[in-house]
């Protein structure tokens, strides 16, 4: 027994770091979590202390037959998983499987790996640590609180709203963020606001803008066209003249390299990544990519964090690299040096290149386009934080007209500094303003009038939220982690609770309706600043200052005194007939609305003996108008070339010809997962079998005989990046499962997103 044994939680990992160590060390991969809390029932013991009964995750009894087998061939094991709190939950539960606890293990160590670099590695390996068990003590106490809130909740959701619904302690509230700013923009009144603005022409060019800025000394507010008339001919028989110029140079700083959460943010703003994309692509960086003869190379340093603190030798090397290729001039005298903010982990360094000097584009062909955006992105935005500040002179002139003032607002860019290498963009939702050149004027100063300009604006509501000021919402709000952001965004979505049109989420009927649900029975787990606070309890927890068995006691004594009056006092959509005034078409009853699997419609209240339905919508007063079919068009018909329209049957949605009856042709309506078999061509839709259970098949049988009981999910496994995730159903339970490699992982909304990917 000589060698030693590392486990690492990714396969892709494991190769990276192998080459590193030589043949010294074996290294294997758990592939991600290998022990969890049962799917099929609660699985934690409340009455003797929220005890979890944890068993082995199905298809990794023979990963974790081979962990216990390699762990006694060895002397040494190293523990390194992720350098979270998720690995360390996979670092304590493999611990405990070889003995470790029992003493009957070889000597076992945790390596915290940063950076998947030849240094990093031998670095870690070199400076072993124990497993910390606040860490995985406050992981432990999350997994707790979120299998309580969903397990408990959502089969409410299922008895009042239809099956398969979900409750999260975060998802919800996630939710609930969506639902409130729609109804804050349903609510909101538009007002009404003019501008002037006035094209002057000074002795010198240029010809330039200025607007209304005062009247009287006092603020411009011109509420109405006809102020704004008075305005433009008061200003038009005045004389116009430079009140005041004021010029000084402005400073603009470089951002700090990314945290998580800003990442996802601008990755979203530049790129049009989801933030899902961007912790898969993020991952494979962290991993290792082949570059030629080298290897497998890791790129970046660990992407989960909201740290910016950098490592002394990272800010050496970053300095040295702008000094070889911009020049000395753009080193700033002392290296940058940024403050992480209040209540942050800190526990890892922001996300940055592990080798500056492998730049972008010498790295093109070896990286996908979607990995060599990303990394450039990261490169350029670390690269920027070390190098000196832009300078701008900017320029304000203030001209006087009689009773008003116009000001004109300038800038004028002298010195590139970063931006020479990483130039900010405009935020989705903040208003650009507008600066000009302008001339070279004094006070006193004569300007001639060329052109004025009235113009009507109106209020706006808060913009709906984008993927990055979600993030940015959440982030600021303190829900959630910065690991925890894409699996929260995606499964909102993936319930059908939001959905996104033009980039923007809106609520869905369904995603209103529960939030409605849960904050009128469960206001505590849907208000923000409750699920803030759990957060800083489990970072307490970490640190050794607060108990997980005395977090979980304080939030169940409430919570289950809650749970028992909403077992009783929950509305039940599922029996609720709403009245309308409308007349069945088939036998003269009066409709009413129900709630069913694909939300609201019209009934005969007659039912059973009418079975007369139909679908609705409302105008914008409110009233109901009858929608016999809604119609979306999807492809043509293979038989008679008329558009395929989409259509709602008994067992879900369907593609159906226009022409029907005369053309009774129909199709499946595809999942938009593409065939994951070699070579072809097909997309995956819903089937159901002889027996009428659903499975899910290839659209080009009888050609690929493709086929899976578990719904293929448009998502990459994080682990191999080969196959598309499975979502696998069981009673109350529900997995993110991997055909490939056997990936295994709880979705966003049974826990607050335990992806460790």
């Amino acid at each position: 027994m000589t060698k030693s044994l590392l486990i690492v939680e990714s396969p892709a990992k494991a190769k990276t770091i192998k080459r590193y160590l030589g043949d010294d060390f074996e290294v294997i991969a758990s592939v991600g979590h290998i022990k969890d809390l049962p799917k099929n029932e609660l699985g934690v013991d409340i009455a003797d202390g929220f005890k979890p009964n944890y068993v082995t995750i199905q298809g990794k009894g023979k990963i974790l037959a081979n962990i216990k087998k390699m762990a006694k061939l060895v002397d040494t094991v190293y523990l390194a998983p992720d350098p979270d709190r998720e690995g360390e939950a996979i670092a304590w539960h493999i611990a405990e499987e070889i003995g470790v606890f029992k003493g009957k293990a070889p000597k076992t160590y945790r390596v915290l790996i940063n950076e998947i670099t030849k240094k990093g590695v031998t670095e870690a390996v070199a400076n072993p640590t124990e497993i910390n068990r606040g860490r995985f003590e406050s992981q432990q106490a999350r997994r707790i609180l979120d299998r309580l809130v969903g397990y408990q909740i959502s089969p409410l959701l299922w008895d009042k709203v239809r099956r398969g619904l979900s409750a999260g302690r975060v998802q919800s509230v996630a939710c609930r963020l969506v639902v409130d700013r729609e109804r804050e923009i349903q609510r909101f009144e538009t007002m009404e606001y003019w501008t002037v603005k006035a094209k002057l022409a000074a002795a010198v060019e240029p010809k330039f803008w200025a607007t209304l800025h005062f009247i009287d000394g006092k603020k411009a507010e011109i509420a109405n066209e006809g102020e704004a008339t008075a305005i433009v001919t008061s200003s038009k028989e005045g004389s116009w003249a430079v009140d005041e110029v004021v010029k000084r140079e402005r400073k603009r700083e470089p951002a700090a390299p990314f945290t998580t959460s800003k990442l996802q943010q601008e990755a979203a703003r530049r790129l049009r990544f989801s933030a899902k994309l961007t912790m898969s692509v993020a991952q494979r960086l962290y991993e290792g990519i082949e570059l030629g003869a080298e290897g497998a190379v890791g790129l970046i340093s660990y992407m989960r964090t909201d740290s910016v603190r950098v490592s002394d030798d990272a800010i050496a090397a970053c300095r040295e690299y702008v000094e070889k290729q911009y020049g000395a001039d753009a080193l700033p005298k002392t290296p940058r040096v940024f403050k992480t903010k209040k209540g942050a982990q800190d526990a890892h360094e922001a996300i940055r290149p592990t080798n500056v000097a492998l730049a972008p584009d010498d790295l093109k062909a070896h990286l996908s386009a979607e990995q060599y955006k990303l990394y450039k992105l990261i490169w350029q935005r670390f690269v920027a934080s070390q190098m000196r500040p832009a300078l701008f002179d900017q320029t304000r002139i203030d001209i006087t007209n009689g009773h008003f003032t116009y000001r004109a607002l300038g800038s004028i860019l002298k010195y590139q500094g970063y931006q020479s290498v990483y130039a900010e963009v405009q935020g989705e939702d903040e208003e650009a303003k507008e600066e000009e050149t302008l001339p070279d004027v004094k006070k006193g100063d004569v300007l001639k009038l060329q052109k004025l300009l009235p113009e009507q604006h109106f209020t706006q509501p808060p913009p709906r939220f984008t993927e990055a000021t979600l993030v940015k919402e959440l982030e600021e709000r303190g829900i959630g982690r910065p690991s925890t952001y894409a699996a929260i965004i995606s499964v909102i979505q993936e319930k059908g609770y939001a959905e996104k049109l033009k980039n923007r989420f809106h609520p869905t009927e369904l995603g209103s309706i529960v939030t409605d649900l849960l904050v009128e029975n469960f206001p505590r787990i849907l208000d923000a600043e409750f699920t803030a606070r759990m957060e800083t309890d489990l970072d307490q927890i970490e640190e050794g200052t607060l108990k997980w068995v005395d977090l979980l006691q304080r939030f169940h004594k409430p919570f289950s005194e809650t749970l028992e009056k909403a077992r009783t006092g929950m509305r039940n959509l599922k029996r609720e007939e709403t009245p309308t005034d409308l007349d069945c078409k088939r036998c003269g009853a009066k409709m009413v609305i129900k709630w069913g699997r694909n939300g609201s419609f019209l009934a005969c209240s007659a039912y059973p003996e009418c079975k007369q339905s139909q679908e609705y919508r409302r105008d914008d007063d409110g009233n109901i108008i009858p929608v016999d079919e809604v119609v979306e068009t999807r492809g043509t018909c293979l038989k008679c070339g008329q558009p395929l329209v989409v259509k709602t049957g008994r067992f879900g949605r369907f593609l159906a010809c226009s022409g029907y009856p005369d053309c009774k042709h129909t199709e499946p309506l595809t999942l938009g997962v593409k065939c994951p078999k070699e070579d072809c061509e097909g997309e995956l839709v819903e089937k159901r079998s002889k027996r009428g259970k659903t499975f899910y098949g290839c659209n080009k049988y009888p050609g690929c005989d493709y086929a899976t009981w578990n719904r293929p999910l448009d998502v990459k496994c994080p682990t191999c990046q080969v196959a598309n995730l499975e979502e696998s159903s069981k009673r109350s339970a529900t997995r993110w499962l991997c055909p490939n490699c056997g990936h295994d992982q709880p979705p966003a909304d049974e826990a607050e997103a335990l992806v460790h990917a």
